[in-house]
C-alpha cells in the first residue's frame, strides 16, 4: 500500500511537467522559470532513484521517478536554450 501512495505522489507531481515543457518550447522564454527550482526538483528525483536502487525496491514506482527526472532535465535543457535565445544568441 505505501508504494501505491508513493506512485500517486510521483504521478501527480509528474502531471505538470508535460505542460511546463510545452510552455518552455513554444514560448521560447525563461519567464516564470526558476533554475534553482528545477535543480532542486531534479535533485529530489535523483535521490528517489538512488533510494530505490540502494534498497533494491525497484518496482513500477521507479519508472515514474525516471520519467519525471527526464522531463525535468528536458525542461532544464530548454531553460538554457531559451536563455541563450533571450540573450540574442
Amino acid at each position: 500500500m505505501p508504494q501505491l501512495f508513493e506512485a500517486l505522489m510521483i504521478i501527480f507531481f509528474g502531471v505538470s511537467w508535460p505542460a511546463a515543457l510545452h510552455k518552455s518550447y513554444t514560448t521560447r522564454s525563461t519567464r516564470g522559470k526558476s533554475l534553482v527550482f528545477l535543480i532542486c526538483i531534479l535533485t529530489g528525483y535523483i535521490f528517489g532513484i538512488i533510494s530505490k536502487l540502494v534498497s533494491g525496491a525497484i518496482t513500477y514506482v521507479f519508472v515514474f521517478y525516471c520519467v519525471n527526472s527526464a522531463m525535468v532535465a528536458a525542461d532544464m535543457v530548454l531553460y538554457f536554450k531559451n536563455k541563450k535565445l533571450e540573450a540574442g544568441g
